[in-house]
This record gives C-alpha cells, sequence and structure tokens, in this order.
C-alpha cells in the first residue's frame, strides 16, 4: 500500500447543535480515486469543505499530504485542485483567461503557465475555444473548463464535487474518458457523485455515508457482491402471484425480499431466482439482472427522501 494522501481520524464538524459529519475516518492512498456516496445531508461536501480549509474541523484530526488542514491551511491549499458543485467561471473573461488568473494564485512562473494551460485545454478538447467567451460554452464545455481549471497548478489530488452533474451522456462519458487518463497518469482524486455507475466506474473504493457517519467502505464491486449479491430478481406481477412464487425460495440470512410499489426486489436468492425467471417466462414481469451499486445505495440508505 502506498502513502496515504488524505487521513482523516474521528473526523467531526458541528453547526451549532446540528452534528453534520460524525466521527469518521478514512485514508486516501497514492493514486487512487476514492469516492464518496450518500444521499443529500449525508456531509459528503461538509467533509470535502474541511478537507479544503474552507470549513474548520471541530473534532479529529485531518493531514493532507503529510501536512495539518488546522495548522497549514494555505499550504494544503496549493497541492489541491477543487472542481465544485457549481460553475464559478468569470463571464467576463475568455476561457484562456480564467486560467491565466487562477494560476497566479499559485505563483507559478509564465512559460510553467502557457504549457499547463494548453495541455488542460488540449486534455478537454477546448483548446479551439481558447478566445471565446464563457457564455459561449455550452454546460458541458463550462463543467470541462472547470476541472481543466483544477489542474492549472499541478495538484497532488483533485477532488471532485458531483463533477458531471447535469452533463449529458456524451459528455459525461468524455469527461469520464480524461479523468481516467489522469489517473494513469498518477493524479490522486476523491469523488462525490450521485450517479452510482460513474463511482462503479471511476473509483478504486468507495463510502457510503448517510446522516454524517460511514455506513461502508471497500471496493464498488466487492460491495455489490456483499450487499446486494451478484443477481437481482425483480418482479412485477400481482400480489397472489408474487407470493406463491416466493413462497417457494428458502428464506434465510442471506436473501432480502423488498417491496417497493408494484416492484419486489429479490436480493441473495442464487438460483432459486434463475428459476423463478424462467417459470414466469416473461422478462417484463420478472426479470433477473447483475446487482449494482445503486441496489448497494438504496439498500443501505434507504428510499426515501431526505430533503
Amino acid at each position: 500500500m502506498t502513502a496515504a494522501l488524505i487521513e482523516a481520524n474521528g473526523l467531526v464538524k458541528h453547526y451549532g447543535e446540528f452534528v453534520a459529519v460524525d466521527d469518521i475516518s478514512f485514508a486516501i492512498q497514492e493514486g487512487e480515486c476514492f469516492g464518496v456516496l450518500g444521499p443529500n445531508g449525508a456531509g459528503k461536501t461538509t467533509t470535502i469543505r474541511m478537507i479544503t480549509g474552507t470549513s474548520p474541523v471541530t473534532q479529529g484530526h485531518l493531514r493532507v499530504a503529510g501536512l495539518d488542514v488546522a495548522v497549514e491551511p494555505r499550504r494544503v491549499k496549493a497541492v489541491l485542485g477543487v472542481v465544485p458543485q457549481d460553475d464559478n467561471l468569470d463571464p467576463d473573461l475568455l476561457v484562456r483567461q480564467n486560467l491565466e488568473v487562477y494560476a497566479r494564485y499559485f505563483g507559478l512562473g509564465r512559460e510553467t503557465v502557457r504549457q499547463r494551460i494548453d495541455e488542460a485545454l488540449e486534455l478537454f478538447h477546448l483548446d479551439d475555444r481558447a478566445q471565446s467567451n464563457v457564455d459561449e460554452l455550452s454546460g458541458g464545455m463550462q463543467r470541462r473548463l472547470t476541472i481543466a481549471r483544477a489542474l492549472v497548478n499541478a495538484p497532488k489530488v483533485l477532488i471532485l464535487d458531483e463533477p458531471t452533474t447535469g452533463l449529458d451522456p456524451q459528455a459525461r462519458h468524455l469527461v469520464w474518458q480524461q479523468l481516467r487518463l489522469l489517473k494513469s497518469r498518477g493524479v490522486t482524486m476523491l469523488l462525490t457523485t450521485h450517479y452510482m455507475e460513474e463511482a462503479t466506474h471511476l473509483c478504486d473504493r468507495l463510502v457510503i455515508m448517510n446522516r454524517g457517519k460511514i455506513l461502508i467502505e471497500g471496493r464498488p464491486h466487492d460491495l455489490i457482491a456483499k450487499v446486494a449479491g451478484p443477481q437481482v430478481l425483480e418482479l412485477r406481477l400481482p400480489l397472489s402471484e408474487r407470493d406463491e412464487l416466493i413462497a417457494e425460495f428458502v428464506h434465510g440470512d442471506d436473501i432480502t425480499v423488498e417491496q417497493v410499489g408494484d416492484l419486489t426486489y429479490v436480493y441473495g436468492g442464487g438460483e432459486a431466482s434463475s428459476m423463478a425467471a424462467e417459470r414466469v417466462g416473461d422478462p417484463h414481469r420478472a426479470h433477473l439482472r447483475p446487482g449494482n451499486m445503486e441496489d448497494v445505495f438504496l439498500l443501505l440508505t434507504g428510499r426515501g427522501l431526505l430533503d
């Protein structure tokens, strides 16, 4: 295991009497993409604010690249590249000027800035728009520019707070492609996202948070196997037919049956699920599919809206 670039131990954040982050610990290793998932209000963005030094830690210890965030917040910010949830580009500046102004905060030499901006714009397919006004860019282009800007200081850790929210599938897959390329070059990433496919696709490891606590940690496919199982049976059947079919399962600790409206989910059914799907013989009424991260997320955090 390589050195941890971010280490959190017993991390707590209070806003008055409200506990936004409640005694969490994790370590992000150099070169990995680490995901933080959770419903709205789970504490994800608050955790990021503590890591970036924009919100003080109430309790616990937090180190980034060997630096104590509480003691050396300016040095911590210098080694981070941050992509916020919302684009905060300057509409009065051209595309390239947005990156040049950002680079000034890091005291970089002119030639270094020129080279890094060229590389970042090319990486995100924006080099032909360098002299465009920001408001002439599509939403997807603006998002890619925000990510490109975060690379100008050659950060040790790239923090991505819901980087593809609002993007169409083509733009999202382009961002995924470029993030994979950055990871192959050794860039360490912390990713928050509401897209479970994105988390599975990009993350080496992840945690799922809820109400300020970490519920589970591990590699995406390990979590799927552990929580949801390799296959999930979805049933759209009348109650009597559904109950008759499920009664034939050998129920135990490994089988979970969840009713959501007119849809029944059976987790951990194994061969019995396969036989049930074959018996019904209609994939619209009995569909056997692979388990996924969305199953894990919903089983752990529930299906109710929290805000």
